[in-house]
C-alpha cells in the first residue's frame, strides 16, 4: 500500500510547491527591476549560508545547532525520501542515511518543541506553534516507513493485518508532515523562509554583503542613491509595488524570530515601530491583504487588525488607514541594530528610509522640526540654520590653517555641524591639541564645509543630500589630503561610504577617511603621543552605532582608553549589540513620542556597570547622554580624555631627549682593546 501512496503523496505535495513557488515569484516580480545574476547568484547559496549567514545564527549557539540538525535533516531527508520512495531505489545504505537525517531532524524539533513551552514574547505564535509539530510527523513518518527499506523491519510489513492499519497512520502522519514541510513552504505558511530565504541569499539586494570582510563581519551600509535626473523614476517608495522584486523577496524571507524586535530601541521605548510587524506589513501588501493574521508583537499602541493594504495601494495613507502610519516610519533611529541581529539580512533600514523618500520629496510630510532643519539646510547649508561664514568663529584664537591658503596637507580635519554647538566645540578644541602634540600637518576647509548630508538623507530628502555632497565633494577635489579624519561618525559614514556613489571623472569622491578614535589610535601605535597616569574613577564606553554597526570599528576607542590606563567596564549591550543613544536617523528632529526616551534607557546600561564616566566618540551620542536628568554620569569624548592626560613636550625638551646621552668612564674603558 504504501509503496503506491508514498510516491503519490510525495509527487503530489511537489507539484503543488511548484505551483505556489511560480505564485510566489509572482508575488515579488510585482516589484521593480533590479540587476541580479541568475545562475551565478544560485551558485553562490550554499556559500553565503553556511559561511556568511551562519556567522550571524553562530551568536545563539543553541538555535545554530538546533538550526543545522533540524534544516540540514529536513533537506537531506526530502532528497532521499523522493530517491527511495519516490523512485523506489531499493538501497541500504540510502535507507540508513535517511534515517539518520529523519533522526537528526526529530531532535532538532524537540529543541523547538522546548523552546517554544512557553514562547519568548519576540517570537510569533500562531500557525508557528505548530511549527514543532509539523517537524516531528515529517521525520517520525518518514524514520518509520524507510525501516524496511533499511531492513530493520521484514519486506512487506505494511502489507498486511496489523501493518495496514499502520500505514494508514504513516500516510495521515507524512500527509501533514509533506503540507507543511513542501505545500507550506511555497504557499505561505511558517516554512516559507526556507523557500524565499534561499532565493533572497542568491539575489540580495547588496550582495557586496557576501564578498567583502571587514572586521570579521561583512559590511555594506550606504543608502542606496536616487536616479533624482530621471523623470520617470518615482522618488521614493508610495506603494508595496516600487520596492525592488528582491527588496520584495527579501522581505518574505522573514523567519519572524524576532530578533530585531528585541534589539529595537524605538520599540524598547515605547513608540510605534516593531521592525518585525514593519516587514510583516509588507508581506501583506505585496500579496494584498490586512494584518489581521499577524501573531506577533503589534506596534506598541497599535492594535492588530486596523490596517491593511495592496500591492498598488498607498503603503502610508494621507487620510485614513493603509498598511502603516506615517509615526512607524519616523521613529527609527537608523541604527541598524535590526540589521545586524537579522539571521535571514533583510535590510529594514533601507526599507524605511526608501518609504520617508516619498513622504518627504513628494508630500513634503517631514514631522515636527524636521521640515525647519530642511529648510535650513537649503538655506544655510546647516541644519541649525546659522549663518555659514560663522562656521569658524568659536575658533578665532586657535589659528587653524586653512586649506585655500594650503592647498596641501597630510590630514585634513572634517569638523561638522559641531562647530555650532557649544558642547562639541570642546571636542574639537581637545581634538586639535591633539594633533598639535602629534605634530601633525592638518588643516580645515572652513567656510567651505558645508553640512555632509546626512541628516537630509535619513530624512528622506535624498535632493538635498546630493547637493550638499557634490558641492562638498567639488571643495575637495580641489586640494590634495592624505586622508579625512572627523570626530562625527555620521559624517565619517557619508564620507567614506556614500559619497562614492556621486563620483565623477573629474571630482572623484573616494577618500581614506578616519574616524577620530582610529587616527588617535594610530597616533598611540607610532609613539607620538604620551599620557600621564589615569587617576580619574570607572568608566564604561558607549559605541556610537554609526562607527560600530555600520562601520565595524570596535577595537580602536578601547584601545586608546587602555592606553590611558582606562580598564573598561562594558555594558550588558556594548560592541555590535550596543544600545543605540536616540540620536540617529533625524529621531531628535522627529521626536514621535514613546513611554520612556532611549537615551534614559541607555544611561541605565551605564548605571548598571556602576561607572562614574561615559566615554563617547559622537556629538551626537554626546547630546542625548548629557541630556539625561541628573544624577548620571559625567560625559567625555575620547579626544577630551586624551587631551586631558597629555604629556606635553617642549622643542628644548625633545632636542635634549634626543641628544645621545655621553658614555660613562666605565663604559669607555669596557670597549677599550
Amino acid at each position: 500500500m504504501l509503496d503506491t501512496l508514498l510516491p503519490i503523496l510525495l509527487f503530489s505535495a511537489l507539484l503543488l510547491a511548484a505551483i505556489g513557488a511560480v505564485r510566489r515569484v509572482r508575488l515579488w516580480r510585482q516589484g521593480r527591476p533590479s540587476p541580479a545574476p541568475i545562475i551565478r547568484g544560485l551558485m553562490q547559496v550554499p556559500r553565503r549560508y553556511l559561511v556568511d549567514l551562519h556567522h550571524v545564527v553562530e551568536r545563539d549557539k543553541l538555535i545554530s545547532h538546533t538550526h543545522v540538525a533540524t534544516a540540514g535533516g529536513f533537506v537531506l531527508a526530502a532528497l532521499l525520501a523522493i530517491v527511495v520512495h519516490g523512485f523506489g531505489l531499493d538501497s541500504t545504505i540510502l535507507a540508513w542515511v535517511l534515517l539518520a537525517a529523519t533522526v537528526s531532524m526529530f531532535l532538532g524539533s524537540l529543541v523547538v518543541a522546548k523552546r517554544r513551552s512557553p514562547p519568548l514574547s519576540r517570537l510569533s505564535k500562531g500557525p508557528w506553534m505548530r511549527l514543532p509539530k509539523s517537524l516531528m510527523a515529517f521525520s517520525i513518518g518518514m524514520f518509520v516507513v524507510t525501516l524496511p527499506t533499511a531492513g530493520i523491519l521484514p519486506e512487506g510489513f505494511f502489507q498486511s493485518g496489523a501493518g495496514w492499519l499502520a500505514a494508514l497512520v504513516l500516510a495521515g502522519v507524512i500527509t501533514w508532515g509533506l503540507g507543511e514541510m513542501f505545500f507550506g513552504m511555497t504557499w505561505g505558511g511558517p516554512m516559507k523562509h526556507a523557500f524565499a530565504g534561499a532565493l533572497h541569499l542568491a539575489f540580495h539586494r547588496r550582495p557586496e554583503r557576501f564578498s567583502k570582510r571587514a572586521g570579521g563581519e561583512h559590511r555594506s551600509t550606504g543608502l542606496k542613491p536616487l536616479a533624482l535626473d530621471d523623470e520617470s523614476a518615482k522618488l521614493g517608495v508610495e506603494v508595496p509595488a516600487d520596492f525592488t522584486w528582491n527588496q520584495l523577496l527579501g522581505f518574505d524571507a522573514c523567519v519572524q524570530c524576532g530578533r530585531c524586535e528585541a534589539v529595537c530601541p524605538a520599540f524598547a521605548a515605547g513608540q510605534p515601530l516593531n521592525p518585525k510587524k514593519l516587514i510583516q506589513d509588507m508581506v501583506v501588501g505585496m500579496a494584498g491583504g490586512t494584518d489581521a493574521h499577524y501573531a506577533g508583537s503589534p506596534y506598541p499602541g497599535k492594535p492588530v487588525g486596523e490596517h491593511g493594504g495592496s500591492p498598488h495601494d498607498p503603503i502610508v495613507a494621507r487620510t485614513g488607514s493603509a498598511l502603516v502610519d506615517a509615526e512607524t516610519l519616523w521613529s527609527c533611529t537608523t541604527c541598524r541594530a535590526c540589521v545586524e541581529e537579522c539571521p535571514m539580512m533583510i535590510e529594514h533600514v533601507d526599507a524605511i528610509v526608501d518609504m520617508r523618500r516619498f513622504l518627504t520629496l513628494e508630500h513634503g510630510n517631514t514631522p515636527n522640526k524636521g521640515a525647519e532643519v530642511l529648510d535650513n539646510l537649503i538655506a544655510t547649508d546647516n541644519p541649525g540654520g546659522f549663518e555659514p561664514d560663522s562656521r569658524l568663529h568659536w575658533a578665532a584664537d586657535l589659528n587653524l590653517p586653512l586649506m585655500a591658503d594650503k592647498r596641501e596637507a597630510e590630514v585634513l580635519l572634517w569638523l561638522g555641524d559641531g562647530v555650532f554647538d557649544m558642547r562639541n566645540q570642546r571636542t574639537l578644541r581637545a581634538f586639535i591639541s591633539v594633533l598639535r602634540a602629534a605634530e601633525i600637518d592638518f588643516a580645515v576647509l572652513g567656510n567651505e564645509e558645508r553640512d555632509s548630508g546626512d541628516v537630509a538623507r535619513r530624512l528622506g530628502d535624498e535632493a538635498t543630500f546630493q547637493s550638499l555632497a557634490r558641492r562638498n565633494i567639488k571643495t575637495l577635489s580641489q586640494y590634495r589630503f592624505a586622508r579625512i579624519v572627523t570626530c562625527d561618525p555620521h559624517s565619517f559614514h557619508v564620507l567614506k561610504n556614500e559619497y562614492a556613489d556621486l563620483s565623477t571623472a573629474d571630482m572623484p569622491s573616494r577618500y581614506e577617511v578616519f574616524h577620530h578614535s582610529t587616527y588617535i589610535n594610530q597616533l598611540v601605535t607610532d609613539g607620538k603621543l604620551t599620557f600621564k597616569a589615569w587617576k580619574g574613577g570607572n568608566v564604561t564606553y558607549h559605541d556610537p552605532c554609526y562607527l560600530g554597526r555600520y562601520n565595524g570599528e570596535y577595537e580602536a576607542p578601547r584601545a586608546v582608553l587602555k592606553a590611558l590606563g582606562i580598564e573598561v567596564k562594558e555594558m550588558a549591550r556594548s560592541g555590535y549589540r550596543s544600545r543605540c543613544c536616540g540620536g540617529g536617523g533625524g529621531a531628535p528632529i522627529t521626536d514621535i513620542p514613546g513611554k520612556q526616551r532611549i537615551p534614559d534607557m541607555r544611561m541605565e546600561d551605564v548605571r548598571e556597570t556602576g561607572a562614574d564616566l561615559v566615554a563617547v566618540g559622537c556629538p551626537q551620542c554626546t547630546a542625548m547622554l548629557e541630556g539625561v536628568v541628573e544624577p548620571r554620569a559625567d560625559i567625555k569624548d575620547i579626544a577630551e580624555l586624551v587631551a586631558d592626560a597629555l604629556i606635553i613636550t617642549t622643542p628644548d625638551e625633545k632636542a635634549t631627549q634626543s641628544k645621545p646621552a655621553p658614555a660613562s668612564p666605565r663604559a669607555t674603558l669596557e670597549v677599550m682593546p
